[in-house]
């Protein structure tokens, strides 16, 4: 009896005119993963016009999202829709940040504010005096 070779069909096309929030973080490489991603949609990391977001959310183009994260602050309006990840200079086709966005991340560089509690690795503890240094000006905790 001869064998006969099946063909394998192949899976219709993903649309673009669908994709859930996480996935498309993942693709504009907001995150590493995806379940990175949806970590922080569960978070309240990540707000879509203003409102906190489900990982399922349904996105469309217009929509603007908003992410904090511990290394940055950004609003972004989508432009367009992937599943897939690809590499930098596509993934920012996906998204355009806006112009208060741009502006409030170019002021807390300038300024230095994203960096006001940082110390280099390896210095070990703050003394008492740096802390109440740190107390004093981030205006947190006790202050003797």
């Amino acid at each position: 009896m001869p064998r006969t070779h099946h063909r394998k069909q192949e899976a219709p096309p993903e649309k673009d005119d669908g994709c859930r929030l996480d996935k498309w973080l993942w693709a504009a490489r907001f995150f590493k993963t995806r379940s990175l991603a949806a970590e922080a949609v569960d978070g309240g990391k990540v707000r879509i016009d203003g409102d906190r977001a489900k990982s399922a959310r349904e996105m469309k183009p217009g929509m603007r999202v908003s992410i904090k994260n511990k290394d940055m602050q950004i609003e972004v309006e989508v432009l367009a829709l992937s599943n897939v990840r690809r590499g930098a200079p596509e993934a920012a086709l996906l998204y355009r940040e806006t112009d208060e966005s741009q502006r409030v991340r170019q002021q807390a560089q300038e300024t230095g504010a994203d960096q006001f509690a940082e110390r280099d690795r390896g210095l070990g503890r703050p003394t008492k005096r740096q802390m109440r240094d740190i107390q004093r000006f981030t205006g947190r905790g006790k202050i003797d």
